[in-house]
């Protein structure tokens, strides 16, 4: 058996294109990397609430998984589809899976305690953390030096 020297060179003499082709290349394009496949996330903090808005088209509100804990706010969804059509001297078979999962750390002011309100209109999943109500102290303490 004699080894034979890899050549990632095409007869082609456009680079770009040899170079979308080479595998090292193509597997290192952003369409690969693990977060560009995630559906994008908004945060919006206020006083009393924390919104967290996730923009994921195609799914339904039965198709989300939510939870929270001591450890955050998991999202995850998960959707499935099949068509299949048969005719005398054909078969067309057609298939769809798409799901993500998206982790955020809280901080400590959330209440656990409350109740989250989630709402999916229009692609995007819109949750409500209440807030932990905390005493309104003055900021400014005048402290007597003896």
């Amino acid at each position: 058996m004699s080894l034979i020297k890899f050549n990632n060179r095409l007869p082609w003499s456009n680079s770009e294109l040899s170079n979308f082709l080479t595998p090292d290349d193509f597997f290192n394009n952003d369409f690969f990397e693990r977060d560009s496949l995630m559906p994008a996330m908004n945060i919006k903090e206020n006083d009393k609430h924390l919104e967290v808005e996730v923009a994921a088209p195609g799914f339904t509100k039965e198709d989300f998984n939510v939870t929270l804990d001591k450890e955050g706010l998991h999202i995850s969804a998960e959707k499935s589809s099949e068509e299949e059509e048969k005719e005398e001297d054909f078969l067309r078979k057609e298939f769809n899976y798409k799901s993500f999962r998206r982790s955020l750390n809280l901080p400590d002011t959330i209440d656990h305690k409350k109740e989250v309100k989630a709402k999916y209109k229009d692609g995007i999943l819109k949750l409500d953390l209440s807030k932990k109500e905390t005493l309104q102290t003055s900021s400014k303490k005048v402290i007597k030096v003896s």
